[in-house]
């Protein structure tokens, strides 16, 4: 039988870069809406029904592409949150790479160029979210990480579900 609830697929950072994110979303996420791990969206909404195609071409665009390197560039407002900015080239030809290759499934929010961040804070009080901002962005340094796999959800109205992952080669 074919699910058809939407796919969304990640870009997962390395181990240390992962648990720094996910202590930075504990400290500033509302509890009750930090329920999927911190994330590089790179597709918001894939069709269920083709979870196997999006699979195979993941797993073609991981032979294809090395790790791609990411910098931690800056802080940017969400307005009621928070999130680090991310540049890399090398992600975003991924992006690009795979967009291209999708081009039929792709919602217009998908279809966008790539804007690479990663949310520590969501759903507070705007006034929340500019104190957060200050206090990171007073101490903030650009640091870099890689990005080792693509992690594939299955969208469950709120919470995400593991469907798989594909490591990128180092």
């Amino acid at each position: 039988m074919t699910d058809y609830r939407p796919l969304i697929a990640t870009a997962r950072p390395g181990a240390a870069a992962l648990a720094r994110f996910e202590a930075l979303r504990r400290t500033h996420f509302p509890p009750a809406r930090n329920v999927v791990p911190a994330h590089i969206s790179l597709f918001h909404q894939l069709p269920g029904s083709e979870a196997d195609a999006v699979v195979a071409r993941l797993k073609l665009a991981a032979r294809e592409h090395p790790q791609p390197a990411v910098e931690v560039a800056g802080l940017r407002s969400l307005g009621r949150g928070v999130a680090y900015t991310l540049r890399s080239p090398s992600l975003a030809a991924l992006h690009a790479d795979l967009a291209a290759a999708w081009a039929p499934l792709l919602i217009p929010q998908d279809r966008v160029r790539f804007a690479g961040h990663v949310t520590v804070q969501n759903k507070v009080d705007p006034a929340v979210a500019r104190a957060t901002l200050a206090a990171l962005s007073a101490g903030f340094t650009p640091w870099t990480f890689a990005v080792v796999a693509i992690d594939v959800w299955r969208y469950l109205d709120g919470p995400w579900a593991k469907l798989t992952a594909v490591d990128l080669r180092a």
